[in-house]
């Protein structure tokens, strides 16, 4: 007996959006950005380089991408919100860049204007991002200038938004106010950044490691901290540490 029942076309790729209700599916086109950022190009595999290494795997060459800047419109709600954002009081030069990539939007903001920018983000009646989900550190060391960055994830449970900011800092001055008189929850997320990577969250109720000891030296997260580690016992062997082991450089 055949099935007479219509069936829903398969989606496309600009259906697939962080937002299932069908008003945004049908409105929300993919933003082509303009050119691709290369942060940094690796080379080698866990650590091999040169042509000591037998494997092939010394050869590796990887850029390290970053999708450029999109360009408007944005598509469905995403101009809504940069639009309201850009027009917010004192925020006209707030957005470095705007990205939409895979579905997501992501505001790049310039550092000495987060603050303002959250608090309209909370405030507006039609932003009404009430809640900030998380805060993670990012560290790109060849990135000069702007080797550390800030990533909050933002939700509006009044719209059913999400959006992303990013904020970028210097290593040799890893300040960013923090977001916790705005946000209350990102408290720990801003301790856990500080002690990973050194961001220094100005303005934080009490910045102190979360995760290592106190007297912890660096930041482990950190793309130049030593790799380090203690030697492993397995079944009557024993595995060195990882910076003691054979090097093929």
């Amino acid at each position: 007996m055949s099935d007479d029942k219509p069936h829903d076309p398969a989606p496309t790729d600009a259906d697939r959006t962080q937002d299932p209700s069908h008003e945004t599916q049908g409105e929300l086109e993919r933003s082509e950005a303009r050119e691709l950022e290369i942060v940094e190009v690796r080379e080698g595999s866990f650590g091999v380089q040169g042509s000591g290494d037998t494997s092939g795997f010394g050869g590796l060459r990887r850029p390290v991408v970053m999708p450029g800047a999109s360009a408007p419109p944005y598509g469905g709600w995403y101009d809504d919100v940069a639009e309201r954002l850009a027009g917010g009081e004192g925020l006209t030069d707030a957005i470095e860049k705007v990205v939409v990539d895979r579905g997501e939007i992501t505001f790049f903001i310039r550092r000495h204007l987060l603050l303002t920018t959250v608090t309209h983000l909370r405030n507006d009646p039609g932003l009404r991002f009430e809640f900030c989900a998380s805060v993670s550190g990012v560290h790109y060391p060849e990135e000069t200038g702007r080797e550390l960055h800030a990533v909050y994830e933002l939700t509006s449970m009044t719209h059913n938004r999400h959006i992303r900011l990013e904020v970028a800092a210097p290593d040799d001055d890893p300040h960013i106010p923090s977001v916790a008189p705005i946000y209350p929850t990102a408290d720990w997320h801003e301790r856990e950044a500080w002690d990973m990577f050194g961001i220094v969250f100005d303005g934080h109720p009490a910045l102190t490691r979360i995760l290592m000891p106190d007297d912890w030296p660096g930041h482990p997260q950190r793309k130049d901290y030593p790799l380090g580690g203690i030697p492993v016992e397995f079944k009557g062997g024993t595995i060195p540490a990882p910076d003691e082991r054979r090097s093929y450089s």
